[in-house]
């Protein structure tokens, strides 16, 4: 695994963005870290609830805006007003003073709480009560808002990717039974109905089934299974009454594992994110000592100073100053890029990974189960001073001791030949083959490269074929070879051609012979492809590109590829519903297989990050035209108001629309 960046976090992180399950606190305010991070979260206020603070307070100011300016009333007045404009204060504001005296107690003086309670206050100070009441009314309206978005994108991707049922119907006796899921054991028996979703990872016993398979790969299309394929939960089951034996526990399917990551991806924090919470430390006190500056300064320098007058400035530039914007907005982009990945089929594990992929420059792949199939068939085989039904036989049992595709497709062609022969002394030689005893005669069976090691002659003629072939030596003795074919996975073409559009290098290794390689990249157009490589040899090929200051991603099986995965920016596997280790070694997860969804995670990364670049140029805009304006007396508290809460509302519309997006 890729260093520290690959350990799953589990820390609190910034404002929306923080952690990816859906908790909520148990008051109306926020909680707070000396970040400056919340949670956006609310637990018993919930729904339509969690604005009656903010309705409370919107009434009452009207009705006093009213009185003020409308339907004037002789006892309005004094502190009768004064009262009035603090009940209305009192709902919406009680949450951040006390959030902004904890906040000092622990040491965090330049909060956006400490900005908006020094403003507001400081409004009520020189007589302008609407104006500090519709500050933090706004203020509070800008968080609830945030907090709703935050919510509805969280709810969204668990929506979309937890489609476990809550209960199943388990064999008992032979007879149906419902049992919750959570409560189902290894070896159970569920039986599925057309239209039921798959509850717990297992194998099916059924002959045969058609699932949908879209809440885990994305894909709508049918996948049919047969008899001992494994099912996984989220599965819906199409047209037959299936039965399947539970294989996991619930809590450790494929679907809990992939939730897990998805909930613990926004804790790995982009560069972007760090450079804002960095900034947003040092710039907060900044303003804070700013608009100090500003209301006493002109004291010694102009002559008609009013205290009351320079004190409205400052208390625009602070509210203007604060940076919310900026620090709610950015995560939630991130958020939102993570949730668009989900829904496409791929996984980020955190948004570090999105700015990775924006900027990629080369793609390296691996041939096998990356730009095909890795379905092998044996085309031919070819006997040479032994019996082929002996060698098919022979080299059949060696392989059933491998899990390599192309060992797969020599037992399936045996057709059971392999049976009821005894292979002992098995060894796996790296990027080589098998080796191993059958009935006392030493068999080796792997590529051309197995014999060259122990020195083996054969038919160099073979070396030249544009297939996969796999030689086998007995005691010594070259006896022959398998001509196997893999297919081009049907999007492989289009993923290429995408990825040269956006100037991408194109580089394909393969532990395959050189002129299978050669074909395929022929094939597909593929700018460079080296074949022949050990484990070894593909690392030293991905050093090179770097040494050449290429931002590179690898894609593979994420397991047999873990040194190159390791030394790529970043690891792409495919296939990630086939193997836990996948999961837990890569960066990022590609669920079906499909080659271009590579082009489809890059294009989400350069969104992701120009919809970023867009909220901060905004923020620092518009907030840097009014804090001017402020300072020279020509912005009041409401363009004030608009500069902090207008432009987050805005920033983080810009940002959830990425889930809107198709790719």
């Amino acid at each position: 695994m890729k260093n520290d960046t690959h350990k799953h976090t589990t820390e609190g992180a910034d404002c929306c963005a923080a952690d990816a399950k859906i908790n909520h606190s148990k008051k109306q305010g926020h909680n707070h870290d000396h970040d400056h991070g919340h949670d956006h979260s609310h637990d018993e206020a919930t729904g339509w609830k969690m604005f009656l603070p903010a309705i409370l307070s919107f009434v009452l100011l009207m009705i006093a805006i009213g009185i003020d300016n409308y339907f004037p009333i002789a006892v309005f007045t004094g502190w009768v007003r004064i009262g009035w404009y603090i009940l209305a204060y009192f709902p919406v504001g009680w949450p951040v003073l006390k959030e902004a005296v904890q906040n000092m107690r622990k040491g965090a003086f330049f909060t956006e709480f400490f900005l908006m309670s020094i403003a507001t206050l400081g409004a009520f100070y020189i007589g302008e009560y609407p104006e500090g009441v519709a500050v933090m009314l706004f203020y509070a309206i800008g968080e609830l808002f945030q907090t709703l978005a935050v919510t509805r994108a969280k709810s969204n991707i668990k929506a979309l990717l937890d489609q476990r049922p809550d209960t199943a119907t388990v064999l008992s006796n032979g007879n149906p039974v419902a049992k919750k899921a959570e409560a189902i054991t290894i070896g159970e028996v569920i039986q599925l109905k057309p239209g039921e979703k798959v509850a717990l990872d297992g194998i099916l016993l059924s002959d045969s089934a058609t699932f949908n398979t879209a809440a885990l790969t994305g894909e709508s299309k049918p996948d049919t299974k047969r008899k001992g394929d494994t099912v996984l939960a989220g599965m819906i089951n199409l047209n037959t009454v299936g039965l399947v034996e539970v294989t996991t526990a619930y809590t450790d399917s494929k679907l809990s594992k992939i939730l897990e990551m998805v909930q613990e991806a926004t804790a790995k924090k982009a560069p972007t994110e760090l450079f804002i919470r960095k900034f947003a430390n040092i710039y907060t006190p900044i303003v804070v000592f700013l608009a100090i500056g500003i209301c006493l300064f002109p004291m010694f320098f102009v002559s008609n100073y009013i205290f009351n007058d320079w004190l409205y400035r400052a208390l625009v530039f602070l509210v203007v100053s604060c940076p919310c914007a900026l620090v709610i907005s950015i995560p939630l982009g991130y958020f939102g890029g993570i949730g668009a990945a989900s829904k496409n089929g791929i996984l980020f594990k955190g948004s570090t990974f999105l700015d990775t992929m924006a900027s990629i420059q080369a793609v390296v792949m691996d041939k096998t189960g990356t730009l095909t199939k890795g379905v092998f068939k044996v085309q031919e085989v070819v006997a040479s001073g032994y019996n082929e039904q002996e060698l098919v036989q022979y080299t059949a049992a060696l392989e059933t001791h491998s899990t390599h595709p192309v060992g797969t497709a020599i037992i399936s062609y045996a057709n059971g030949l392999e049976k009821g022969v005894s292979v002992s002394e098995v060894e796996e030689i790296a990027g080589h083959g098998l080796k191993g005893r059958i009935n006392g005669k030493t068999i080796l069976a792997g590529n051309v490269k197995l014999l060259q090691k122990f020195k083996i002659p054969y038919d160099t003629a073979i070396e030249n074929t544009p297939y996969t072939i796999i030689t086998v030596a007995i005691d010594g003795q070259y006896a022959g070879y398998f001509l196997i074919s893999d297919e081009i996975k049907e999007d492989a073409p289009q993923a290429i051609n995408r990825l040269h559009q956006l100037g991408i290098q194109t580089v394909m290794l393969s532990g395959d012979k050189q002129a299978v390689v050669s074909a395929v990249a022929s094939e597909l157009h593929i700018d460079s492809a080296y074949g022949d490589l050990l484990p070894e040899d593909k690392v030293r090929q991905v050093q090179q590109l770097k040494d050449q200051n290429l931002k590179l991603a690898f894609v593979g099986d994420g397991v047999n590829d873990a040194p190159v995965i390791a030394l790529a920016d970043a690891g792409i596997a495919m296939g990630g519903l086939g193997s836990d280790a996948t999961i837990e070694t890569a960066d990022i997860v590609i669920q079906n297989d499909q080659p271009s969804k590579i082009y489809t995670a890059i294009a989400i990364g350069k969104k992701t990050k120009q919809i970023v670049w867009q909220n901060i140029g905004m923020a620092f805009i518009v907030k840097a035209v009014v804090l001017i304006l402020g300072a020279g007396g020509l912005a009041t508290m409401w363009e004030a108001v608009f500069a902090d809460v207008g432009v987050a509302l805005l920033a983080i519309l810009n940002a959830v629309r990425i889930q809107k997006m198709k790719f």
